[in-house]
């Protein structure tokens, strides 16, 4: 016998369990049979009433309940779930064609796939994408197009289409496709009379929140945008070993010559040098801020293509010499001389007997810091004597690296300042390397460096670097994407979070003082 679950039975069943027995008492006692029958009767009788009160009662709430019983559903179904429709639209296709009915408080969801996007960063949220109005005008003469090109099956729907991905203007006109104008330069791949450009397109320096990162200015980034974005107007080679291009960008003032100075320009490089576009940002980020805004662009009259960094013309420099290019003129030797001297440290004027130049002490434990971490020796050792260089190696292809028996007389290269600002040195020149394995890292950088900046050994001893790394370079979205996404970033981060941990060993084992230097 099982326990009823419900009041009302509950009740009935206690009842019967306690008249039964007592009738049974009742019928079997010596009493007078009419006076029994009595008890027994209005027994029966209480009884009975209590069972027709009791059904008239459940009838009544069975009738309230189903009116009010779909409203109330459907009321809560809602409250749950305030953002799905219960009208059947997220119903599958098979069960809405089909004409079959479904049961009222079943909802069919399909799950999102999986993004192949990176991970989303904080203080980054794509924004709408906005139409684009197509407004297409016209230039004769040999143009430049610069910007994403057309898809093949977009050039195939353009009729009279001159060359592979371009089309004519008018053409696009009748198709729908997307507007190009035109940009006049010389040494740029030549096209048809009728090209065009997109009016407008997404900006490859991507900043989906409401501000940029603090350690880029303003001014960083309107020059990453000018160097991401900009229309390429001139091109020419620049007196290089290393094969880089000038180009002169439009943004000038109206009707400025296009040439540097008037004219905003870049100097594009190989797409070996890519570094250089990490090494912006991790200067940036431990607060040196002496490297030139550089970013990566997609050149498609260079390289096939390919993406290949540029980096910020800087008229503001001064006059280089030809085989060091720098500035001022120093060998390893007397490099070491002016470590000792603390030029102009604490706001000491130098004697004129120390020897001492231009150039503030500090500026030399900033450059030793960073070219550690990148691996970066074309400046305090051109000759390759403090690590074992690999035949692509500069050094070895220019024949330096015998000359290490007398190492004083190696010259510095790219020590250069601004012409209005000779105390602070510029970093050019900042290609590094990821790939050189711990027992062959160039310690020889950190010789005669005493002290380090406070600023960047913080950033280094915190746990922020990577994250601060990874929200910077997200920023630039050509080089994001070359380095393979966010995967590839992080093998990079990697690198030099190993290299940090290793400064920092080196700063505890040699006592060397950690100085704010933000004079």
């Amino acid at each position: 016998m099982t326990c009823p679950d419900k009041p009302g039975q509950l009740i009935n069943w206690f009842i019967c369990s306690l008249c039964v027995p007592r009738v049974c008492k009742l019928w079997s006692s010596r009493r007078p049979r009419t006076r029994r029958n009595l008890l027994l009767g209005t027994a029966c009788a209480i009884y009975l009433g209590f069972l027709v009160s009791q059904v008239g009662r459940a009838s009544l709430q069975h009738g309230q309940v189903a009116e009010k019983g779909p409203h109330r559903s459907r009321d809560t179904a809602e409250a749950s779930f305030p953002e799905i429709p219960l009208d059947g639209t997220l119903a599958p296709p098979e069960s809405q064609g089909n004409g079959s009915t479904l049961q009222p408080n079943v909802v069919y969801i399909t799950l999102r796939s999986k993004r192949s996007k990176p991970a989303n960063i904080r203080g980054t949220v794509k924004p709408k994408r906005r139409k684009k109005h197509a407004v297409a005008s016209a230039a004769p003469g040999q143009e430049a197009l610069v910007g994403p090109s057309l898809q093949p099956q977009e050039v195939a729907r353009a009729a009279d289409a001159v060359a592979p991905g371009y089309a004519q203007g008018a053409n696009l006109a009748k198709t729908g496709e997307r507007p190009w104008r035109l940009v006049r330069g010389p040494g740029v791949r030549a096209g048809g009379p009728d090209f065009l450009q997109p009016s407008s397109r997404e900006s490859n320096i991507r900043i989906y929140s409401e501000s940029a990162p603090s350690w880029l200015s303003k001014d960083d980034i309107r020059r990453m945008r000018l160097l991401a974005d900009s229309t390429v107007a001139g091109l020419r080679p620049v007196s290089s070993k290393s094969g880089a291009r000038l180009l002169v960008l439009e943004g000038g003032a109206p009707g400025a010559v296009l040439r540097c100075g008037p004219s905003p320009c870049g100097l594009l490089k190989q797409p070996l040098d890519m570094s250089e576009v990490f090494a912006f940002h991790l200067d940036r980020i431990l607060g040196l801020n002496r490297t030139l805004p550089s970013v990566s662009r997609k050149a498609e009259f260079i390289q096939d293509g390919r993406p290949c960094p540029i980096i910020l013309w800087d008229a503001s420099l001064s006059p280089t010499s030809n085989d060091t290019h720098s500035s001022v003129k120093l060998t390893w030797g007397t490099y070491q001389q002016l470590l000792k001297q603390k030029c102009w440290q604490n706001g000491r004027v130098p004697k004129p007997e120390s020897g001492c130049t231009e150039i503030h002490h500090h500026e030399w434990s900033k450059m030793a810091l960073f070219d550690f971490l990148l691996q970066i020796y074309n400046r305090l050792d051109t000759n390759c004597c403090g690590f074992r260089p690999r035949k692509e190696d500069a050094c070895v292809q220019n024949g330096l690296r015998p000359k290490c028996d007398n190492q004083g007389s190696a010259a510095l290269a790219h020590i250069i300042q601004r012409k209005h600002d000779p105390r602070h040195l510029v970093f050019i020149d900042n290609k590094g390397f990821f790939d050189r394995s711990e027992d062959n890292l160039n310690f020889k950088l950190l010789e005669g460096i005493k002290e380090f900046p406070a600023s960047a050994v913080s950033v280094l001893k915190s746990q922020h670097l990577r994250q601060k790394l990874l929200q910077s370079l997200f920023l630039d979205k050509v080089y994001w994407e070359s380095q393979g996404g966010r995967q590839g970033i992080e093998k990079l981060i990697d690198v030099i979070e190993h290299r940090a941990k290793i400064l920092i060993t080196y700063i505890n084992a040699h006592g060397a003082k950690v100085l704010p230097m933000n004079e």
